[in-house]
């Protein structure tokens, strides 16, 4: 497994060739790591890259011009070796094409890049999807970066928080059915001061899936209130999401541009909700930043 360091001036990042995937987000001066460590006891990723697809389809299956497709969940990209392409000294960069494996699950021709720059304490997360054939494409996109959570010791971890905008009452969340799917059901989580407390039984349905803009950045607090890591972006929704219980030590979240099939949804690959289009020839480019605070 090949890793790659990229190193500023107060914080460096760990990246590894396999799914382009970050594994490693340090403070220079404290040594603090703030990514999860994958252990598989809980779950062994620590911030896949989520494509062509976001969540689950329903039955595991697409249809696109006829035919159905098979795919498991998030899609294949998190799971396949990238190919280095470039780095300087403040960002890196890898890439993923088409080829015949993913052609027999996704009839499209694609290249996606994957990159990561440094400024200050803060990593972007860098996505760039181009479409290489003459009809137009459809996919989905997202992150799924895990944080320690608490950080640092003596923490009280059943007590960390979610801080979103102080200007926020509260978050309203799509319903995740026992099938991995979008339920009817909505449930709104109401926010004291914008912030929302990681209990015990948050994640008991599944991930909080917050659509439609609500807000554009998530920090993790500690017990008192205190920030430490903003998760900011500009996509369309969210997830936020730890194993169901209350005591795996992380939390994902996770900006995305797409979301998982909806129970009762009966339609083509051109019809999925929040999918994404390409013209020939177009090009998709989103970010979303990491910042130590």
């Amino acid at each position: 497994m090949s890793l790659r360091k990229l190193i500023g001036k107060e914080i460096e990042i760990t990246v590894k060739d396999h799914g382009a995937e970050l594994v490693s987000l340090k403070e220079r001066k404290t040594g603090c790591e703030y990514m999860w460590n994958a252990d598989p006891a809980y779950w062994g990723k620590t911030s896949p890259i989520l494509f062509p697809f976001v969540g689950g389809l329903k039955d595991n299956l697409y249809e696109f011009e006829g035919r159905k497709y098979q795919m498991r969940k998030h899609g294949f990209a998190r799971d396949m070796e990238f190919q280095f392409i470039s780095q300087d000294e403040n960002s890196i960069w890898f890439e993923l094409s088409a080829n015949e494996e993913t052609l027999k699950c996704y009839p499209f021709l694609f290249k996606l890049r994957q990159g990561y720059e440094i400024k200050d304490k803060t990593v972007i997360v860098h996505w760039k999807v181009w479409n290489e054939q003459n009809e137009v494409m459809h996919f989905s996109l997202g992150g799924h970066p895990a944080f320690f959570c608490p950080i640092g010791q003596g923490r009280e971890g059943k007590k960390s928080n979610l801080k979103f905008d102080k200007n926020i009452n509260e978050l309203i969340s799509t319903q995740i059915t026992p099938e991995g799917l979008a339920g009817l059901k909505k449930t709104n989580y109401p926010l004291e001061n914008g912030m929302l407390q990681i209990s015990e039984h948050l994640f008991d349905e599944d991930a909080l899936v917050i659509e439609n803009h609500q807000v554009n950045y998530v920090e993790l607090a500690d017990a008192y209130g205190k920030s430490y890591l903003r998760v900011s972006f500009d996509a369309p929704l969210f997830g936020i999401w730890a194993p169901a219980g209350g005591k795996a030590p992380f939390v994902c979240i996770e900006p995305w541009y797409g979301r998982c099939d909806a129970k009762e949804f009966q339609g083509t690959l051109e019809e999925r909700v929040w999918g994404n289009q390409l013209l020939p020839g177009e090009v998709f480019d989103a970010e979303y930043r990491i910042t130590v605070l």
